[in-house]
């Protein structure tokens, strides 16, 4: 088996995008072509924070997650952010989200990142698992949500 978590490349926009609309963005208003937008900013972003992390299985997309500054329409004033974390339905319960948020926090870490910050409701539960923890609840788009923090640097776990 061939895993990798590895740069989005610009070959994945369009495929991470369709992953990413099904998950966050169905019956929101966002097109496909607002979020390939987004995607290929973060893609052609130069200054090393900012990323979009894939995860392959056999040469084939299952996951994603993004670090950014600024979270869409965010609730507070802090960054940067874990967001976007998405896997696909026909790979989950195997580790592929919890290597993925790993990956972005190692990077965040190598970027000199204190602190990542996330919005979930959710996946609290799965955040939590990782050591995130739950920083204040709150009210947006008529639902509760969970601001999560986790502080960096910390021992990465052995792979």
């Amino acid at each position: 088996m061939d895993d990798a978590i590895e740069l989005m490349t610009e070959h994945d926009i369009e495929p991470v995008a369709r992953l990413r609309m099904a998950a966050f963005f169905d019956g929101s208003g966002r097109t496909l072509d607002e979020d390939i937008a987004g995607l290929h900013g973060l893609l052609t972003n130069d200054d090393g924070l900012e990323v979009s992390l894939v995860a392959r299985v056999d040469g084939e997309l299952a996951g994603t997650v993004l670090l950014v500054r600024d979270e869409l329409d965010a609730a507070h004033e802090v960054t940067p952010w874990l967001a976007g974390l998405v896997v696909g339905p026909a790979f989950r319960g195997r580790g592929i989200g919890a290597a993925l948020v790993r990956a972005v926090e190692a990077h965040g870490c190598a970027q000199g990142v204190e602190t990542l910050h996330l919005y979930t409701w959710e996946a609290r539960r799965f955040y939590a698992s990782l050591g995130w923890r739950s920083v204040e609840r709150f009210e947006e788009d008529d639902g509760p949500m969970m601001l999560m923090s986790r502080r960096l640097p910390y021992n990465l776990p052995a792979r």
